[in-house]
């Protein structure tokens, strides 16, 4: 044994133990003068010596960029291989128990200016008592940009007795708009009022001193809003000169691209706030609402949504993947590069406000098609996203598993305080009950007729709510009657799924309920994640030709009601039938499975193709005039629901064979080849003309996704009788018979009957 090892193994007090190990682990690694990976000198130091906070924004206090004070200078750490173990021992240092999570890319902003990178390729195991004493490059020893700054979460609870001497009182967490008229404050958005900050003491206001559109324009982009306006500050200066001020931030010198107030150069009246503003006012900003949040109908016209470049897959309104038009086609973006002053552009252009997140990696689902752009580098200012930097893609550059997303800044609506679910196993489902306004003026809670509630109106209940996606609607609450309220206020709620809120929904004027007890109240169950169907529309249009099909072998088809009504007056088996066939290759690019909404107990054996069918409408087959008269038809209910095949890396999860799990697995898809039975329209009785094909997946919205857009694709043919052509085949909105009849107008009908 080694000298210094029998010194280790003798000594009781801990602080030479650590010291004496310390001395052999130096002189052990002289033995080893070119490894890339060694432990940090701060060893020797101890880790009493460094300092760590968290920066950056958007954050809550347990979460941030991780910054680390060495050498009288704050530094980053680069994310190079770092793991949840670096964020555990780094959390800890910071005085919470544990991370729950970490983030790369410089998530919450760069260091900025001539701050160091400190540590690059740290390695812990996750026990150590210091990042000091983890593998790494060494300090100062780094490859990396700001680009790549990395960040951790930390759980929301205190190490016992640990006190933070890094605590900066004056730092800047929330922003609001504070309105001083009492015909603004009751009107939703807020766009204009008096800019406060909250600190320690409450909210303190901004001395106008010096303050610049540009640092208007940051604040309207952190409350939901594009762009700013000119206020007119003699309508406050009275005001202001009738209250008393709390004054914090004395300067404030934007650049106009920051997503946060607290990345601008801010001068702060350290300690107390004070009451004092030379020459100046409270700092007061109007903004200008996206089309979606303006307050009149004239003004939601004059400001249209952008036609080439949309959000898909998110749960509500300002986030998604990003997708741009470009020339006829959709397509994504890859998300090299991908950061806050990006999305912002993004946010802004489609009427939100600045970014909050900058996602990678497809968390908002892959997208299918082809990747437009790739390392997006805007400035800022840019209008649109296609002023900015870009590389066109090419195959080898980027897949779909890379596909860039938004979270933006949206205005605050205050829509979740006007519904509320109650009585389920978790926060995400329960009995659905609405705030109502009575005729003497009292606010009451009540509850939904289940008549007619579906999966449409539970879309608008859970992103009303915050919860996500809709998992289920319920037509039947019987067992979560936790609260006291029976009285059924509302009826006939019929929603597109689109709405930020159910009283944008119709509902009856008056309450008609056959079924009025409790029980029988609407209920939801939301998810944070859901699937997405798309169909493969070129495949459509490659596969789609003709047969004439003998009526001998198409029993099985007559059973299942593959044929149109004619077939039934039909010389069986003589004869046969006109069928247009394709093939049908469905692709789950959400993010979670695809599954039956009926349990295994009640699915239906069919002997004709020796399986289950777990659903009763899969898919909608069509063929249709120009003006959306179906002249064709068919259905296909499922013949099973499994995966045939998986993108690189995903396994196969589903198979119909011996019983099996149906369902179509994130990532794969089920094939309907054309050769196999109901894979057609029976087009018998067809003229020769110019027709829409149409295929509608989940048409009855029995399982839910996070977007029904998708679900429809469309295809020009013509057919002369004898041959068909088909071309521009492409996902689009349906033609929809029930979707019309079912938002025929109420007589009578009101769509703010909530309060």
């Amino acid at each position: 044994m080694s000298k210094h090892l029998q010194q280790f193994y003798v000594l009781n007090n801990t602080d030479i133990i650590i010291k004496t190990l310390l001395e052999f682990c130096r002189k052990f690694l002289v033995l080893l003068p070119n490894s890339s990976l060694q432990l940090s000198r701060e060893t020797a130091e101890g880790p009493e010596t460094l300092k760590f906070r968290l920066s950056g924004f958007p954050r809550k206090h347990n979460e941030g960029r991780i910054e680390v004070f060495y050498k009288g200078e704050w530094g980053t750490i680069c994310d190079d291989d770092f793991s949840l173990a670096n964020a555990h021992v780094l959390c800890r240092q910071l005085g919470f128990v544990s991370a729950t999570g970490w983030t790369h890319s410089a998530k919450y902003g760069k260091g900025t200016g001539n701050v160091p990178i400190w540590l690059d390729n740290v390695q812990c195991s996750g026990s150590e008592r210091s990042v000091s004493v983890c593998k790494s490059r060494g300090w100062g020893n780094s490859d990396c940009t700001h680009d790549e700054d990395a960040g951790v979460i930390c759980k929301d609870e205190r190490l016992l007795g640990y006190v933070d001497s890094n605590v900066d009182e004056n730092k800047v967490e929330e922003v609001r708009l504070r309105p001083v008229f009492t015909i603004a404050t009751k009107r939703m958005p807020v766009t204009e009022g008096v800019v406060e900050v909250k600190n320690k003491d409450g909210w303190a206001q901004i001395c106008d001193n010096g303050w610049t559109p540009k640092n208007s324009h940051v604040v309207c982009g952190m409350m939901g809003f594009p762009h700013e306006k000119k206020v007119n500050k003699n309508f406050y200066k009275l005001y202001a000169e009738r209250q008393k001020n709390h004054f914090l931030v004395h300067s404030v010198a934007c650049l106009g691209t920051e997503v946060h107030l607290a990345a601008c150069p801010l001068e702060f009246n350290y300690g107390n706030a004070t009451e004092s503003c030379p020459g100046g006012m409270p700092a007061v900003v109007s903004c200008v609402p996206g089309p979606l949040y303006a307050q009149s109908t004239a003004m939601r016209k004059k400001l249209k949504m952008p036609s080439t470049i949309r959000l898909k897959g998110g749960a509500k309104y300002g986030e998604g993947r990003v997708e741009v038009l470009k020339g006829s086609e959709w397509g994504t973006i890859c998300d090299d590069r991908w950061n806050l002053l990006s999305a912002s552009v993004v946010c802004r252009e489609l009427g939100f406000g600045s970014a909050k997140e900058a996602l990678t990696g497809a968390r908002m689902g892959q997208g299918l098609g082809p990747i437009h752009m790739n390392e997006v580098q805007c400035t800022g200012h840019e209008r649109s996203l296609w002023n900015c930097r870009y590389k066109n893609i090419t195959a080898e550059d980027c897949k779909h598993t890379e596909d860039a997303s938004v979270r933006c800044n949206v205005p605050y609506m205050g829509y979740e305080k006007t519904v509320r679910i109650l009585g389920g196993r978790t926060r995400y489902e329960g009995r659905v009950e609405v705030l109502y306004t009575e005729t003497n003026g009292t606010l009451r809670w009540g509850l939904i007729c289940g008549e007619g509630w579906g999966t449409e109106e539970a879309m608008v209940v859970c992103r009303q709510l915050g919860l996500g996606y809709a998992n289920h609607g319920l037509q039947e609450t019987w067992y979560w009657d936790s609260s006291n309220v029976t009285e059924m206020v509302m009826s006939g709620v019929k929603c597109t799924g689109d709405e930020m809120s159910l009283s944008q929904c119709q509902h009856h004027r008056t309450v008609s309920c056959q079924k009025a007890a409790a029980r029988f109240s609407a209920g939801v169950i939301c998810s944070e994640t859901a699937s997405d169907l798309v169909l493969n529309a070129p495949l459509v249009q490659q596969t789609t030709y003709i047969e004439d099909r003998p009526l001998h072998m198409l029993y099985c088809a007559a059973e299942e009601d593959c044929l149109s009504k004619s077939a039934a007056k039909a010389n069986w088996p003589y004869g046969h039938r006109r069928l247009l066939r394709f093939s049908s290759q469905i692709h789950n690019i959400g993010r979670a499975d695809f599954r039956p909404k009926a349990g295994r107990h009640s699915w239906v054996w069919h002997a004709c193709h020796g399986h289950y069918h777990s659903m009763d409408i899969f898919t909608h087959y069509d063929l249709m005039s120009a003006n959306g008269t179906k002249v064709a038809e068919g259905h296909k209910a499922s013949f099973c629901l499994e995966d045939t095949d998986c993108d690189e890396g995903v396994s196969k999860r589903y198979e119909c064979a011996n019983f099996g799990e149906q369902g179509i697995t994130v990532g794969c898809w089920d094939l309907y080849r054309h050769d196999i039975d109901c894979q057609w329209i029976d087009i018998t009785d067809v003229k020769p003309g110019n027709y829409i094909l149409q295929v509608v997946i989940n048409p009855n919205y029995e399982v839910a996704e996070s977007d029904f857009t998708n679900n429809a694709m469309k295809c020009n043919c013509k057919y002369d009788g004898h041959r068909i052509w088909v071309h521009n085949c492409h996902i689009g909105d349906a033609f929809s018979e029930e979707a019309e009849k079912k938002f025929e107008k109420y007589p009578g009908q009101l769509n703010n009957q909530i309060s």
